[in-house]
């Protein structure tokens, strides 16, 4: 099958397509064609070796985060699908590789595609839903009533957490520079990043979704209110991370000195401070196609390329340009 590989970790390396042995399938996996497959900043950082240390992929492998696509064979032990099929996914750390036309993934963290939306759409979805689910639901608990700062709200999380959040009741605040954009997902407070400082703007806020750098990370301490929740998704990831990813002791260290600034300075402000970094759940997947199903949330995807311009889909994604998703279709 064509794919689009990493040979080495590079800033400035392209992905090379290449001719890859289909996969193998196991007793709980599905073999899924794939039709489209989203592009993700994640694809860039494991491209260029940030995540190695966390994420020892052995090169060469295939690189692909989001999956929109058709079942076409079941492990022995598969029991939620059959082939025909037509599913999304976020396949689990360590078994990625969506830019490829097949893929095959433990059914656990596959759901059936929403019956509303097209492969494009759905192949947009996946990490950015998980994403804004875990941290939004999981991890902050947020409840109708609550105020919620969700950064780069044109963004790909960004578009989603803010309906989600919407739909949970809460009250939403972003910075973007497409007001009209987050204004119609349903953002309550849109603050102009290009003219206004957000931590001069907003305050009181109950749980912040951080997005972006170290800089930003720590302005948002003074958003939140005593006892509220910053969760952060850019880093720098925390001891807990470390513990559930069951890291050695020096990578447990390491993480540990490279939090140890945000967490104290979280702590003398009374509020806590947590990474996550989202991970592969099916289940969670298929709450979000009801959402999805119900008109609740909508995707938003910027532009779609074809298989063979992913690197242009990879570098576009990269620019920061994008509206919400960047999608590549295969077929």
């Amino acid at each position: 099958m064509k794919a689009f590989v990493v040979d080495k970790y590079n800033k400035k390396g392209i992905l090379r397509l290449a001719e890859m042995p289909e996969p193998d399938l196991q007793d709980n996996d599905v073999l899924v064609e794939i039709h489209a497959a989203g592009v993700n900043l994640l694809d860039s950082k494991v491209r260029t070796g940030e995540f190695k240390l966390i994420l020892p992929y052995r090169r060469p492998f295939i690189l692909g985060h989001d999956v929109a696509g058709t079942v076409v064979r079941v492990g022995s032990k598969v029991r939620k699908f059959k082939p025909g099929d037509d599913v999304y996914a976020r396949p689990r750390d360590g078994r990625i590789g969506t830019f490829a036309e097949f893929i095959a993934m433990d059914e656990a963290d596959v759901a059936l595609k929403p019956k509303n939306l097209s492969m494009e759409e759905a192949a947009s979805i996946p990490l950015v839903g998980l994403t804004a689910w875990q941290v939004l639901v999981e991890r902050a608990g947020l409840r109708k009533g609550q105020k919620v700062f969700i950064q780069a709200g044109s963004g790909g999380v960004g578009t989603f957490a803010i309906q989600l959040a919407k739909h949970l009741g809460a009250t939403v605040a972003t910075t973007a520079g497409a007001a009209d954009l987050v204004r119609g997902l349903g953002a309550d407070v849109v603050v102009d990043y290009r003219k206004d400082d957000f931590e001069k703007v907003l305050s009181g806020y109950d749980v912040v979704l951080n997005s972006q750098d170290a800089k930003t990370l720590e302005k948002s301490l003074n958003v939140l209110k005593p006892g509220g929740k910053l969760i952060s998704i850019s880093g720098p990831p925390d001891p807990e991370f470390a513990r559930e990813k069951g890291l050695n002791l020096m990578l447990r260290l390491i993480l540990r000195l490279l939090s140890r600034g945000i967490r104290t300075k979280a702590r003398r402000r009374g509020v806590h401070f947590s990474f996550l970094f989202m991970w592969a759940q099916g289940d969670q997947l298929s709450k979000i196609t009801s959402l999805i199903e119900s008109g609740t949330i909508r995707p938003v995807v910027d532009r779609v390329f074809p298989f063979e311009a992913t690197n242009e889909a990879l570098a576009y994604v990269e620019s920061g340009r994008a509206k919400g998703k960047v999608v590549i279709k295969v077929r």
